[in-house]
């Protein structure tokens, strides 16, 4: 397992979800729910810069949105161009893509069931899919061996 922090992504619409990984690779936790739009990649710059005070950042994780079939639709499509101009953005920190297939549901479903409703599950569930999509690369890693998912080359 390599050693240092990873940062995790979940890219909606409206909202981005972050978190983090602790140094050794073990464990995602929460940040911060980034609103959509003007800024937004500047603000995960600046808490990817806040990290790299603290610890090495070693991956930007961005999960990828695909089809329960593995293809790729519109959705993905968005996903991939935010990744790129994020990469350029974050540089020379490289940003992953890993499948986060059915995560934002999974999220959604774990807030229900400790009894956050509304407003509230809204709130964090970006956070919570971020989590799940980062502790899933974490834990492939550390099972295979292998970074998960796939680079993308930072492009001008």
């Amino acid at each position: 397992m390599r050693h240092g922090v990873r940062l995790g992504i979940d890219p909606g619409d409206a909202r981005i979800g972050v978190a983090r990984s602790d140094p050794s690779g073990f464990l995602a936790t929460p940040v911060e729910t980034v609103r959509r739009g003007k800024g937004d990649l500047a603000r995960i710059a600046r808490i990817l810069a806040a990290e790299q005070e603290e610890s090495t950042v070693v991956e930007v994780v961005v999960g990828l949105p695909r089809s329960l079939s593995g293809g790729e639709g519109p959705a993905a499509r968005k996903v991939r161009e935010f990744a790129a101009a994020l990469a350029r953005r974050v540089a020379p920190v490289p940003v992953r893509l890993v499948d986060e297939r059915m995560t934002t549901l999974s999220a959604e479903a774990m807030l229900r069931d400790q009894g956050r409703k509304g407003g509230k599950r809204r709130a964090v569930v970006d956070q919570a899919a971020a989590v799940l999509i980062l502790q899933h690369a974490l834990d492939a890693e550390r099972a295979t061996g292998d970074a998960p998912g796939e680079t993308l080359e930072e492009t001008s």
